[in-house]
């Protein structure tokens, strides 16, 4: 059974820093493309990074950049990301996802592209 389980959020100040974990269980992550999406309440799911199989292509949407960064670790079969300078509008749930579909070397941030999904792990950024 595949499986993507997200850990490691929680509740930070602003400012702050978090390392999300997304594991794979049932099939070898780095097949595939993995993304980071989050959904705030009464918001759209927003595409935060992708990583390609190789881990050569990484994207981030302009308000991401420089503040995340995704890495694979082959080995534990498991991508981060980790957060830093963590901001109030960066509240939201976390999802990791699979795209099975990717081409060598790329990765897209449109959640439409990806086929298995992680239940989530809710992140909080407040004082």
């Amino acid at each position: 059974q595949l499986q993507l389980v997200e850990s490691g959020g929680g509740l930070v100040q602003p400012g702050g820093s978090l390392r999300l974990s997304c594991a794979a269980s049932g099939f070898v992550l780095n097949y595939y493309a993995i993304g980071w999406f989050r959904q705030a309440p009464g918001k759209e799911r927003e595409g935060v990074s992708c990583i390609s199989n190789s881990g050569g292509v990484t994207k981030y949407p302009n308000s991401i950049k420089g503040r995340f960064t995704i890495s694979r670790d082959t080995a534990r079969n498991t991508v981060y990301l980790q957060m830093n300078s963590l901001k109030p509008e960066d509240t939201a749930v976390y999802y990791c996802a699979a795209d099975h579909l990717a081409a060598e070397d790329m990765c897209v941030l449109d959640s439409s592209h990806y086929n298995d999904w992680g239940q989530g792990t809710q992140v909080t950024v407040s004082s």
